[in-house]
């Protein structure tokens, strides 16, 4: 066996795209819930508020599938200049529900013993 370590990686997607627009344009169109509601309606988000907000720059949203299980996720949108004096969007998308963590900490094949208890 060897001592190579894999490094955690939490189940998501990362976008990045770049714009002609002005930051400031990019930004009202993520931050601004009529704007927003255009291509993210409020259907798709678990609060329709932002979860954290840094102005400018950054705004995070929790999302909730619309089918079964209905898992939550976050997204987050960080919003920088790019060289051409236009807008670097970065979309990074993970699938953060609980309930998923709390699978992740037994094993399938942890070798415990299952206890019934007696009606």
């Amino acid at each position: 066996m060897n001592d190579l370590k894999t490094a955690l990686r939490k189940p998501g997607i990362e976008l990045e795209y770049d714009f002609d627009e002005p930051p400031q344009k990019v930004w009202r169109a993520v931050s601004t819930p009529e704007l927003r509601e255009n291509w993210l309606p409020k259907e798709a988000l678990a609060d329709p508020r932002a979860i954290s907000v840094t102005p400018g720059k950054e705004v995070r949203y929790r999302l909730r599938d619309d089918a079964p299980p209905f898992l939550e996720s976050t997204v987050t949108f960080r919003i920088t200049p790019n060289a051409n004096g236009g807008t670097n969007l970065r979309i990074i998308h993970e699938l953060d529900d609980a309930r998923l963590r709390k699978a992740e900490k037994a094993a399938a094949n942890n070798n415990s013993l299952t206890v019934m208890r007696a009606a």
